[in-house]
């Protein structure tokens, strides 16, 4: 492909999502885990008044997305997932700083996530942005068979700095 074709790819979008999504935002969602989200838990989530945000690789390509709710002083990330055909492009990164943006102008001083503890590309993401391993939620996820699985809670810390108080 020639540089000038490539210069003129739009840049990926982060955009909310809406339930003309839902679709393709379920479809990505079965095809990357074993225990997906239902769309009923996306349209609670919408109702709820949570932060939903897709990302469009171009205007017809949905490659990822996220759902955050804010809390006191913190924003906790309830659901990341790019798209298994779109993983390894920094994707998540990009979406990762658009969280950190939206908690800094919650001024938020926490961003709080879980992730199954066999996870581990998730969790090497996380590391790489920040975040801290923090604790430990036992049996927190189902898992196949008859068992549950842990879920490592991590952390990222927003300096004051961030906030315009430092």
């Amino acid at each position: 492909m020639s540089a000038l074709a490539r210069e003129s790819r739009p840049a990926p979008a982060l955009v909310p999502m809406d339930t003309s999504m839902l679709d393709v935002v379920t479809e990505i969602e079965r095809a990357a885990y074993d225990f997906p989200w239902t769309r009923g838990n996306f349209l609670d989530s919408m109702s709820a008044g949570y932060t939903l945000r897709v990302l469009r690789a171009t205007p017809d390509n949905i490659v990822g997305y996220y759902i955050a709710m804010p809390g006191v002083e913190e924003l906790h990330l309830l659901n990341l997932t790019v798209a298994p055909a779109a993983q390894r492009q920094g994707y998540a990164h990009l979406m990762l700083d658009a969280l950190r943006a939206q908690a800094v102008s919650l001024r938020a001083r926490e961003l709080w996530l879980e992730v199954r503890a066999s996870n581990q590309r998730a969790r090497e993401i996380y590391e790489r942005f920040g975040f801290r391993n923090c604790g430990l939620r036992r049996h927190y996820y189902p898992a196949r068979g008859t068992g549950r699985e842990d879920a490592v809670v991590m952390s990222l810390s927003l300096p004051e700095v961030l906030h315009g108080l430092g």
